[in-house]
């Protein structure tokens, strides 16, 4: 088996070919990732503007008047700019455009009026109130760089530039397939207490979706070869990425690491030194790619994260998610084995840090998902690592 550092290593030198991108509608692009800078084409605001409903005014005047004269009223979108001089302010409104040769806009509230005059009651600095040009941006500026992930800040930068299409990565179409003969699908009738309910395929699916990609559920196989080599072939037509769960393992009835080198995939690895999920496989026919994950369902789920979620985040040309974070141990943490660790924990940040702690986690096989309800994490133990104290500083991959 191979260490899980080069396994990683080999996951980012995949060739995952050129970034494919579609133009969407604004209103279409949340969630999705740019596939293009998006840059300020002119200063943004292009004229000196009012933050506050004041008067607009001249802050010399502050020393040489008592008070001002009121020329008229200056409200946002007027589409003339008056003039303001020595002696004169211009009733001016949020988000209007300043009149020309004011320099300061003093609050409503700070000034007394009567008769068409303003009696300067509290004088404010100069520049106050006035946003100056290019206050949020400045022409050529990249304002959201290509590679992020699209949320409600950027939907609202982008409809402020009229950025009315949008360029994204297109989702990877990542198709799930579970194999076993003793699966069930939810819904169906449990005859015989053999059988379990599947839950990887949703799982899967679920972290597919969460991810920016298009999950395709292929369904339950059967231990059957011909099965299991038909909806592979049938997957990789329509798929970019396929992942199984199931038949990698050493039993006589683990057929899917048989299977894949038939289907003309070349195996770029089988087996890598980390618990859970020690059998995990990856390949690649073409420009598909197959990842060949165990079947219980902890063993599953993590080993998508490891080793799907990266390829997906570099189809897309983003980060990945799930890279890993420093944090500090709150209880000791006895090591089982000589592999490299994912361990299920709670992560919390307090004090300014991140703390892990084991309450509520149960100890056992690779098959108890609820492990990673509530605020859990995976904490990485090296190949090299034993048993360690609280206190000590562990990398950890943020669910």
């Amino acid at each position: 088996m191979i260490s899980y550092e080069t396994s990683q290593n080999m996951i980012s030198l995949l060739p995952v070919g050129a970034i494919r991108s579609e133009r969407v509608f604004l209103t279409a692009a949340l969630g999705r990732v740019l596939a293009e800078d998006i840059v300020a084409q002119e200063d943004y605001p292009t004229h000196p503007t009012s933050a506050m409903d004041g008067y607009a005014m001249i802050h010399t005047d502050f020393a040489e008047h008592k008070a001002l004269a009121i020329l008229g009223d200056n409200p946002a979108g007027a589409d003339e700019v008056a003039q303001v001089e020595s002696g004169i302010c211009i009733k001016t409104f949020t988000g209007s455009l300043m009149p020309l040769g004011s320099d300061t806009l003093i609050p409503i509230e700070n000034v007394t009026v009567n008769d068409g005059l303003i009696m300067i009651d509290k004088p404010v600095p100069a520049g106050f109130a006035v946003r100056p040009v290019g206050e949020s941006y400045k022409a050529g500026e990249i304002l959201i760089a290509r590679g992020t992930t699209i949320g409600f800040a950027e939907i609202g930068v982008m409809a402020g530039i009229n950025q009315v299409m949008v360029s994204v990565a297109q989702r990877p179409r990542v198709s799930i397939i579970a194999t076993g003969s003793e699966i069930l699908d939810i819904g169906q009738t449990q005859h015989h207490a053999g059988q379990i309910r599947s839950s990887n395929n949703y799982t899967l699916e679920a972290l597919v979706n969460q991810l920016g990609g298009e999950a395709i559920g292929m369904g339950i196989v059967g231990d059957d070869k011909q099965g299991i080599m038909e909806r592979f072939d049938e997957a990789l037509r329509s798929s970019d990425i396929v992942v199984s769960t199931g038949g990698v393992s050493v039993g006589d009835y683990d057929f899917v690491k048989h299977i894949v080198p038939k289907l003309g995939a070349e195996v770029i690895f089988k087996g890598v030194n980390i618990k859970p999920g020690q059998h995990v496989m990856v390949a690649q026919r073409g420009s598909k790619f197959i990842v060949s994950l165990p079947g219980f369902a902890y063993s599953s789920t993590v080993t998508f994260i490891l080793y799907v979620a990266p390829l997906m985040a570099r189809m897309m040309g983003c980060a990945n998610p799930y890279e890993p974070i420093e944090a500090t141990l709150k209880v000791p943490f006895a090591k089982r084995s000589n592999k490299s660790e994912f361990t299920a924990c709670n992560l919390h940040f307090e004090d300014g840090r991140y703390w892990v702690d084991f309450e509520g986690k149960k100890a056992g096989s690779s098959a108890i998902l609820t492990n990673l309800l509530g605020n859990a994490a995976l904490m990485i133990c090296g190949e090299e690592d034993g048993d360690l104290e609280a206190g000590t500083l562990v990398r950890v991959i943020k669910l």
